[in-house]
Parts: structure tokens; C-alpha cells; sequence
């Protein structure tokens, strides 16, 4: 639940929404354009609303910060029980202990560990890859939310997985081979008794590959032997980031060669006027580009925009032939924005307006499929920082992208070529 803070500066931000709002329409409403004044104030409250975007975002990211520290002091004190890592799991601290022991190298050097989804375990598992120095093995059940903190992180870095894709999650990394559609059936009219034509779709094969992306973290022995920092916590953050920056950079701009088929490749939908600010989009650009994909795939769950957030800030200055804003933004905290009644979601990743770029996508994106392989495999290392008293820690995700229908279940706006 949110904070009273979060939602006040919300409130505050749908207020000044609302302003901004009532000096277009009052202008629409008198077909006349912004007076010098009222341009002045849409332009502060504009700014404004930016201003509050970046409060509620320090906010909320304070506030967990400082709940997480909390339960770890508290459970340390012996105050109340921990109500983060340790207490969501079965084995709560000796679990934790369980972790600590690998983190430290206390169970044989060169281990590492894989954190996954396993249905037939439970939400999680860990197994340790590499034979210890006793030449045993252990396993057991990891803290759940270590999953979920981890791919959270992922995802929070990535506008195109927070779009619903479709994700595929094998347990090799063998190639997959995924069908494509590249056309689909047509029917035509048929004499009465007459034969009715046959038209099947067209379908190809794509393959999804097991790309790897790699992080190496180091740690300071004291907060590997500190019980209450949240190793676990900084761990699934640290990785989960550096995996989502790389990881997501190429589900936007990937070629396919070597590297995921980025989202950018979807056939290009509207290409802008010749005319123009630096090849950004007229409100008539974003209707047709808005349909130019197909009623089943405009009228998806998985339906959004994507843009990157300069794009999206250019949005709020867009209006449609009477004078209303096109951008809307949310009513609940933590829910997209709208664009044209559809929610938008800013990637870092996407190219910036520019001519000949293609700087917003749009569609349904259930139609692009994300291959995860495994887990994120972790793995520490005592010496490769001997000297410097640092453990390493090195997280490896494999994973593909790939959009499955190119018929155009979604599309791209490209800025106009001069």
C-alpha cells in the first residue's frame, strides 16, 4: 500500500493535471489558441508534473529502503520478529545462516548457486552446481522473495518487460524453435456450389537462442559477515539491474544476429511528416499509428505504447483537434499513464525522437516472446580480489527475444527521413 506521502504528491499531481487540463479545453471551447499567459502556465504546470513524477519515484524507492533497514535492525535488536528475508521462508534464520555460509566460502571454494522457479520444489530452489571440498552436495528451499526481488529488479529496468510479453522459461538452453506468422488466411467469395478457395497463413520458423549476460559483483568481507545487512536484498538489486540494463537494451535495439530481435524491427507503422520538430509526432501520427495495428491486437490486454521519457514528455504537449491533451495521466499510483486511453510505459532503452528514428512502438506485446533459460546462475570467487579483501560475485543470465507475429500485431513510429 502507499504511503500518505506518495498519495498526497499523487493528489497533487492530478490537481495540477486538472489545471493544465481546463486551459485547453477552455481555449478549445472558444476555438481560439493559448494566449501568451495560459502558455506560460501550461508550459509551469508541465514542469511541474515532471518535477512531482521525480518525488513520488524518490519517495517510494526511501520508503522501501528504509522499511528494509527497519526489519533488519529490529530483528537484529530482537525487538519483533524480521518481517523481511528471514521470516518469509520456513527455515527463516537458519536458512539466512544457510546463505551466509556460501556467501562466506565456508562450505568449499567455487561453488555456485541457481536461483529459479522450480514446480515441482516449490516457488524456488538453489543447487549448488560445483562438488565441495568434502566432496558433498547441498540443496534446499531459498527465501522466495529472493526470486521475485530479483526479477523485479530486471523488470523495472526494462519498458518492454513490464508490457506483458510472452515469456518462455526452459530448463536447457538447447534452440527453440518458435513458429513466426508472416501472413494470414484471406478468404474470398465463392459462386453458389462452387469451390471455395483455400488460403493457409504463412508461417516460418524463429529460433531463440541462449544469449549470456554477465555481471561481476564485489562485496566487502565486513557486510558478508555483517548479519544485518540484507546480503540477499543487495544482491538480487545489484544483479538484477545490471542484468535488465544490458538484457533490456537488447529486447529494444537487438539485430537478431548474435543478440535478441529487438522491438525497434517491427515493421514501421507511420512515418512522420516532413515537417517537424527533430522527427517528433502530430497527434494525427500517433491516431494512425494507433491503427495501423489490427482491432484483435489494438484491443489486447497486452496493448501499450512504448517510447523513451523525453518521448513521453513531448506527449503532454500534444492535443487532438479540439484542443483536449492526448496524455491523461494515471489515477491509481503505480499504474501506466494513458495515451490515446492506452497505457504508455517509458524504456530507457528506445531511441530518442529524432528523423529517420523509430521512437515509439505500439501493440500488443503478448506477441513478443522473451526465453529465459534456468535461473540466474550465481557464483562467488575468494581470490579474484584476494589482495583488496573483496568476495566476487558473478550473476549469469541466458535468454532470447523475439517478435512471433511480423504481420503487425505491433508497429513502429519512425521519424520522418529529412
Amino acid at each position: 500500500m502507499a504511503s500518505e506521502v506518495a498519495q498526497r504528491l499523487r493528489d497533487r499531481r492530478m490537481n495540477i493535471w486538472n489545471d493544465a487540463k481546463k486551459i485547453a479545453v477552455d481555449a478549445a471551447a472558444e476555438n481560439r489558441a493559448l494566449t501568451p499567459t495560459e502558455q506560460g502556465n501550461w508550459d509551469a504546470y508541465q514542469e511541474e508534473m515532471t518535477k512531482i513524477d521525480e518525488l513520488i519515484k524518490a519517495v517510494v524507492d526511501t520508503e522501501k529502503r528504509s522499511k528494509e533497514a527497519d526489519d533488519a535492525f529490529d530483528a537484529l535488536s530482537g525487538r519483533k520478529p524480521d518481517g523481511g528475508q528471514a521470516a518469509r521462508t520456513a527455515g527463516g534464520g537458519a536458512m539466512l545462516e544457510e546463505i551466509r555460509k556460501w556467501a562466506r566460502g565456508e562450505e568449499g571454494a567455487k561453488k555456485s548457486l541457481e536461483i529459479r522457479r522450480d514446480p515441482g520444489l516449490g516457488p524456488i530452489n538453489y543447487r549448488i552446481l560445483t562438488t565441495s571440498t568434502q566432496g558433498t552436495n547441498a540443496s534446499s528451499i531459498i527465501p522466495t522473495d529472493f526470486y521475485d526481488m530479483l526479477i523485479a529488479h530486471l523488470i523495472e529496468v526494462s519498458g518492454v518487460m513490464q508490457c506483458g510479453p510472452t515469456v518462455l522459461n526452459t530448463g536447457g538452453g538447447e534452440t527453440l524453435q518458435v513458429p513466426k506468422t508472416t501472413a494470414h488466411s484471406t478468404a474470398a467469395s465463392a459462386a453458389q456450389a462452387g469451390n471455395i478457395p483455400t488460403a493457409d497463413p504463412a508461417f516460418s520458423m524463429q529460433p531463440l537462442s541462449a544469449y549470456k549476460y554477465g555481471i561481476m559483483l564485489q562485496v566487502a568481507r565486513e557486510l558478508i559477515d555483517d548479519t544485518a545487512v540484507d546480503l540477499l536484498g543487495y544482491l538480487a538489486m545489484q544483479a538484477g539491474r545490471a542484468l535488465g540494463n544490458s538484457f533490456g537494451t537488447d529486447l529494444v535495439n537487438g539485430t537478431g544476429a548474435s543478440q535478441p530481435y529487438g522491438i525497434t524491427n517491427a515493421t514501421v507503422g507511420v512515418t512522420g511528416a516532413t515537417t517537424g520538430v527533430s522527427g517528433a509526432p502530430s497527434y494525427a501520427n500517433l491516431v494512425d499509428l494507433e491503427y495501423s495495428v489490427i482491432a484483435p491486437y489494438r484491443q489486447s490486454r497486452s496493448c501499450y505504447w512504448l517510447a523513451a521519457d523525453k518521448t513521453i514528455g513531448g506527449f503532454r504537449k500534444i492535443t487532438d483537434t479540439v484542443g483536449r491533451p492526448i496524455w491523461e495521466p494515471s489515477a491509481v499510483l503505480g499504474s501506466p499513464d494513458l495515451l490515446l486511453g492506452k497505457p504508455l510505459v517509458a524504456d530507457p532503452f528506445m531511441p530518442a525522437m529524432a528523423t529517420g528514428a523509430k521512437g515509439i512502438a505500439f501493440g500488443d506485446f503478448s506477441q513478443y516472446f522473451v526465453r529465459l533459460v534456468g535461473g540466474v546462475r550465481f557464483e562467488r570467487s575468494d581470490d579474484f580480489a584476494f589482495g583488496s579483501d573483496l568476495v566476487t560475485f558473478r550473476a549469469i543470465l541466458r535468454g532470447d527475444g523475439t517478435l512471433v507475429d511480423r504481420t503487425g500485431a505491433i508497429k513502429m513510429y519512425q521519424g520522418a527521413a529529412t
